[in-house]
């Protein structure tokens, strides 16, 4: 992994499919219209805030690597499509759990425009994108994406019991990822294999390899909030001490401190909000933390890299294989 010298760019990384993407977005603009107005001001905000749309791409490179035909493509960007939707959904529900008010260095929809017309807007989404899955006709797609999105509120409740806790463990710690994260990569993922006729262990693979691309990506995203640039990340560095939130990075340092710093890691956690945040972040910089948790996104990522092998040679492949770079090597 650490090979890879040249800095990557989702930009560079997605650029094969970059037609596809442009297609996906005019499927997004097409499908989120609305006779209310208020859901097509929260929508065009929301999509205009971009992001990196890992989750979509992945639907399109996958679909792309195993030779979907060109006439069914047209379905792949519906699927990329209710993937990015199902994502969006997810974050405006995420912002009013978490009471944010600054994603990718905006305001959050919460906000601009309350919390009830985000959790409302948020539903918007969810039920267009089952909409749009029913419309491909696929009961192994909605089967698929009805776990996906089952699996994925399960894991918002347990990340919820885990606010406040000190003592989340390791693996409680990975289950929230795998079900919250995890899981819509990994649909994502599957989807495509589908949607190319791929059989069950091709499909249950590639799955696979979402499923670790998208462990690997949180991984970091969690090692930034306390490492990050806070004009890069858009958000602020420590806002997951300041909620509560137990993270590996947190969950290590802890349990590598000594009494005097742990019981101060321990009151952030269970508190919220603190005025020891300087004193944390230097400790978790000084235990380890960091370099432990950035391990562990490599192990996945590797993983990930050696199942992309499997899939023909394209340039298809080539950007599967930087993802994994991409996910562990970078700055937001």
């Amino acid at each position: 992994m650490d090979s890879k010298v040249a800095p990557l760019t989702a930009q560079a990384v997605l650029s094969p499919v970059a037609a596809d993407m442009q297609a996906m977005n005019e499927t997004i603009r097409a499908s989120l219209h609305s006779e209310v107005a208020l859901i097509n001001q929260i929508s065009d905000y929301i999509i205009q805030a971009g992001g990196k749309r890992l989750r979509p791409a992945l639907v399109l490179l996958v679909a792309r690597a195993l030779k979907l035909p060109e006439e069914k493509m047209p379905l792949a960007h519906q699927l990329a499509c209710v993937v990015e939707f199902i994502h969006t959904a997810t974050l405006l529900h995420d912002d009013v759990v978490d009471e944010s008010d600054l994603r990718r260095g905006r305001k959050t929809a919460n906000a601009m425009f309350g919390n009830a017309a985000s959790v409302l807007v948020g539903d918007f989404l969810y039920s267009r994108a089952f909409q749009m899955m029913v419309n491909v006709g696929e009961m192994r797609i909605m089967e698929i994406l009805a776990d996906a999105t089952n699996t994925i509120a399960e894991g918002e409740v347990l990340q919820l019991l885990n606010l406040g806790c000190a003592d989340v463990s390791e693996s409680s710690y990975f289950k929230v990822i795998e079900y919250k994260t995890a899981k819509l990569f990994e649909a994502a993922a599957r989807l495509a294999a589908v949607l190319a006729g791929a059989d069950a262990e091709t499909e249950r693979v590639l799955g696979e390899y979402g499923r670790l691309l998208g462990t690997a990506f949180q991984l970091i995203d969690d090692v930034l909030d306390y490492a990050g640039d806070s004009n890069a990340l858009g958000k602020n560095v420590g806002d997951d001490l300041r909620e509560g939130k137990p993270t590996l990075p947190l969950i290590h340092a802890l349990s590598n401190a000594e009494p005097r710093v742990a019981e101060k890691i321990r009151a952030a956690i269970e508190n919220g909000g603190t005025d020891e945040v300087a004193i944390i972040l230097a400790h978790i910089q000084k235990s380890g933390s960091i370099q432990y948790t950035e391990n562990y996104a490599r192990k996945m990522a590797e993983n990930a890299i050696e199942i992309a092998g499997i899939l023909p040679p394209s340039p298809f492949r080539t950007s599967l294989i930087d993802l994994c770079h991409l996910a562990v090597h970078r700055s937001h």
